[in-house]
């Protein structure tokens, strides 16, 4: 069975830096394309950034503040996150999306 689960959120100033994990179960993450998104409340979710081996694309609410990343021999996936704003407060989730398959979220608060 094909599961993610995300880990690392939480509440932080503004300016501060988390870092998010996405681990997979029931499958590697080796070879797969693999992303992360948030929703806020309120608003459709949003496509953060994608991986897919070498190759790394954001969006631009993130490009240069965010970075994608994988550790194939731990099967996960990061997300580190600096500079935070109160605007990125949203639940974050990761995808493999060669397989549909998503996590089911982890929450970060950016509040002072």
């Amino acid at each position: 069975h094909a599961q993610l689960v995300e880990s690392g959120g939480g509440l932080v100033q503004p300016g501060g830096s988390l870092r998010l994990a996405c681990t997979a179960s029931g499958f590697t993450f080796s070879g797969q394309v693999v992303s992360w998104h948030r929703q806020a409340p309120g608003k459709e979710r949003e496509l953060l950034a994608t991986n897919a081996g070498v190759f790394s694309n954001y969006a631009d609410s993130v490009k240069g503040r965010f970075t994608i990343s994988r550790d194939n021999a731990k099967n996960t996936v990061y997300l580190q996150m600096t500079s935070l704003k109160p605007d990125d407060t949203a639940v974050y989730y990761c995808k493999c999306d060669t397989r549909g398959v998503w996590g089911q979220g982890t929450q970060v608060t950016v509040s002072s």
